[in-house]
């Protein structure tokens, strides 16, 4: 006698359901992305490519592409996702017609797209997305718009055009990404061959100028902090950083004479580094090497900011350590002489690996294409899907779930079930009242109702 007792046994599976719908809460971004006036302008900047009337407007299949993106995909086939479902998601193209309109994109139509991003941008800080919604605000400290550069390593499995050997073996590309510290918005990615060298000037400054073009003239006026670790301490973007009235926080190289400086310090000198709520760190302290190193050749008031860190049992060595400490410096050129301050604004730069680590979630993982141009394109898109996370985290959610993590949100929010229903001429889209967090996404769908249609 064989005794059946697991879950799956007791399940009477039968297919006939009627108006189901899977991935529900996707369909916030995309109403997220209609609201804030970014389904508008994309339509509007693919105008001079669509060649002829068609059944699919180019600017709602790169939003569909977007939010496809923000909901999980990887690749153009899985915009059968929604595709599939039309009571919810409407009209989706097919995946010939979205690569079409991807081919269509050159340099040209990129820069229309981009600026069809900061309008939409504008527009989303405009309803309430601002950066100032921020870490900053909450402590009381001055309103300033944080830019976070860093490059990461795409791999490739196959031959794709610029793909190349990197300087950890593998091979693949090397993009270089700029973020929005308070909110984790993506306002610029410049796609690299992957043997681009990880300090090279000339595409900091690029993927930085970028960036600011997609601020709006209240973040341009106000106070604007550039960070990058150790690959963006170059002379050329501190002297950029300084002829555009911007502060900037940049690691630097722990050379012999910086390490001799760093180990000569009095023990008075040193003062304990803080935490993000104002607590002292038990085991870090920091201090100012400034007037023991030769900075000469650097812009004037650059200030070098030195932070020792005790090594606990099992913690790996490094060359950077020293008679028990891990040893890190930092170069800037911010005023104050709260130095454990400085210190704690330099090492918020650490979030921009959450920031990539979600943005290889949303797609950048995997480069689809072999030529070049098209993942440009791609690298464009995952960078806007998560604007658009961003954005309606913002604009739709409600207090902790505005910092959820992309798994989360996706988990909780945007892969709920539903059932479609129609009535008076009204669809109805019902959410299981047994999901825990069915009442946060129906909340989520009436603030987007609220917010007001775009105009003009």
């Amino acid at each position: 006698m064989v005794k059946r007792d697991g879950l799956v046994d007791k399940l009477d599976v039968r297919a006939d359901g009627t108006g189901l719908v899977g991935h529900a809460g996707s369909a916030l971004p995309a109403g997220v992305a209609d609201r804030v006036g970014l389904t508008r302008a994309l339509s509007v900047a693919m105008g001079p490519t669509r060649e002829r009337r068609s059944a699919h407007d180019p600017g709602v299949v790169l939003r569909d592409l977007v939010v496809m993106l923000a909901d999980g995909g990887e690749c153009l086939s899985d915009l059968g996702a929604q595709r599939d479902q039309p009571d919810l998601f409407g009209n989706v193209a097919s995946n010939s017609t979205a690569f079409r309109v991807i081919d269509s994109i050159d340099q040209e139509c990129l820069g229309r797209l981009r600026a069809a991003v900061a309008l939409a941008r504008a527009g989303a800080w405009k309803l309430g997305a601002r950066p100032e919604r921020s870490r900053a605000r909450w402590h009381n400290r001055p309103e300033r718009t944080v830019l976070d550069i860093d490059a990461t390593l795409t791999n490739a499995s196959s031959e794709k055009e610029l793909a190349h050997g990197n300087f950890k073996g593998g091979y693949g590309h090397h993009p270089l990404l700029c973020y929005l510290d308070q909110t984790g918005e993506a306002p610029a990615g410049v796609l690299r061959a992957g043997n681009a060298g990880s300090n090279t000037a000339a595409d900091h400054k690029l993927v930085l100028d970028l960036a600011l073009a997609q601020l709006d003239p209240k973040a341009l006026d106000g106070e604007i902090l550039v960070r990058a670790d150790g690959a963006g301490a170059t002379h050329e973007l501190t002297v950029h950083c300084r002829e555009a009235n911007m502060r900037f926080s940049f690691g630097f190289d722990l050379s012999e004479p910086v390490r001799d400086a760093i180990i000569a310090m009095p023990e008075t000198a040193w003062k304990r580094a803080i935490r993000a709520d104002g607590t002292a760190r038990e085991h870090s302290q920091v201090c100012e090497i400034t007037d023991r190193v030769e900075l000469s050749a650097w812009t004037e008031g650059c200030r070098l900011i030195a932070r020792r860190t005790k090594l606990r049992e099992g913690d790996q060595q490094s060359f950077a350590d020293h008679d028990g400490y891990r040893l890190a410096v930092f170069i800037t050129d911010q005023p104050g002489e709260s130095i454990p301050q400085l210190d704690l604004d330099h090492r918020g730069h650490a979030r921009v690996e959450d920031r990539i680590r979600q943005g290889k979630d949303c797609g950048l993982s995997n480069l689809p294409f072999h030529s070049f141009e098209h993942n440009e394109v791609w690298l464009w898109l995952v960078m806007l899907a998560q604007d658009l996370v961003a954005w309606t985290a913002q604009l739709c959610l409600a207090e902790q779930a505005r910092s959820w993590e992309l798994k989360r949100l996706r988990y909780r929010l945007l892969h709920q079930s539903g059932r479609i229903s129609r009535h008076a001429r009204q669809t109805i889209l019902r959410l299981s009242r047994d999901w825990p967090w069915a009442g946060e996404l129906a909340a989520a769908f009436e603030r987007l109702h609220a917010l007001p249609a775009p105009t003009g």
